[in-house]
């Protein structure tokens, strides 16, 4: 099971890489508000995908390198597999909670 925060930053990371506020900006638009990662559980997330190979940071170009001292990130063939498999275990809950009628009738009660 892969912690929610680490699975939002998967999923931003797969399409594109990005430094660590794209990563929390695209969570935020992607969640339209719902899901705001602040700058330390967004940094404590990022640490664990790394350490558990989801995602690498990559090599820092001179023109990318700035006062801000900006990271990018990329997805790496590991974290898509274990995304994948994550929400394949998440899409099973949604059906079983379909099923028993468990999920609210409108998006907007989420």
């Amino acid at each position: 099971m892969i912690p929610s925060p680490v699975l939002y930053i998967l999923v931003s990371l797969a399409d594109e890489d990005r430094h660590g506020y794209a990563i929390m900006q695209d969570i935020r638009e992607r969640t339209n508000g719902r899901v705001v990662l602040g700058p330390g559980g967004l940094y404590t997330s990022l640490q664990r995908a790394l350490r558990a190979g989801y995602i690498r940071e990559l090599p820092l170009r001179s023109a990318d390198q700035d006062a801000r001292g900006r990271r990018a990130y990329r997805l790496t063939p590991e974290g898509r597999k274990a995304a994948q498999r994550e929400l394949a275990r998440l899409d099973n809950v949604i059906r079983m909670a379909r099923r028993g009628n468990l999920t609210p009738a409108t998006d907007r009660e989420w």
